[in-house]
Order: C-alpha cells, then structure tokens, then sequence
C-alpha cells in the first residue's frame, strides 16, 4: 500500500534490462516420427500383463491387470487377508503375491483399512403369551 514500493516493483532496472537483452534462448522440437500404423488404433506402450488373483470372486473384477497395480477386488481382499492374518499375509508376501513395490503395498497396508462388520447379539424377546388376549372396540 505504500507509494515507496509501488514505485520500487513498477521501475525499470536499464542495467537489468541490457543483461536480459543479452540473453538469447534457442528451443527446438523432437523430429516427429511418422507412424504406419495402418488405420488401426494401437497402444503406444506395450504393458506386461499379469492374470488376477481373485479365486471365487472371478467373475466380478477384471480378468488382466497391468503389472505393478492390482484391481479394487484384489486390493480389498489383500487388506482383509492382512486383516485377518497379519503375520501370513506380510507386506513382503502380498508385494511378491501381487507383482507390487514393497514402499506401495506398506503405503496401502498403513493408509487403507477395511471395514469391520460387527454383529452385536440379538436381544431375546418374549413373546406375549397371553391366553386371553384383549380385542379393541
């Protein structure tokens, strides 16, 4: 707000404008590279793939995944495998299980926790009894 600075920013520096006139940048594209695909619409990067994991639960994810990635059914039961066995299902197992990074399944192991369904007991109710029951007029 003060007119001192307002000043400083908006003046020109001549000694800085002569250093930046000497300053020349040269910018060249990459050749382009003509591809003969012939008129069919293929990936650029060939990914290796790698069949899922998913035992009974087949027929709800994908069949292939890329690897290095697990698809959401197998991250789910990675985490509830730790869940339940943690000291089988070690973050060095499900990285050699899943093709994964071990900084990536430890990252997921800390950050990711499934939901834990709780089944509380049912009250016991007892039934009315009653032999002569009331009729509402």
């Amino acid at each position: 707000d003060s007119p001192e600075i307002k000043e400083e920013v908006f003046r020109k520096d001549d000694q800085f404008l002569n250093l930046l006139k000497d300053v020349y940048v040269e910018s060249r594209d990459p050749p382009v590279r003509v591809k003969d695909g012939g008129g069919e619409h293929l990936p650029s990067k060939h990914e290796e793939k790698r069949l899922t994991k998913l035992g009974h639960l087949e027929a709800l994810d994908v069949k292939k995944v890329p690897k290095g990635k697990i698809s959401l059914v197998e991250a789910l039961t990675l985490l509830n495998n730790h869940k339940l066995q943690p000291q089988i299902w070690t973050a060095e197992k499900i990285a050699a299980e899943y093709s994964l990074e071990l900084k990536e399944v430890n990252s997921l192991l800390e950050f990711f926790i499934p939901f834990t369904v709780l089944e509380f007991p049912k009250d016991t109710k007892k039934a009315i009894t009653s032999q002569n029951q009331k009729k509402l007029t």
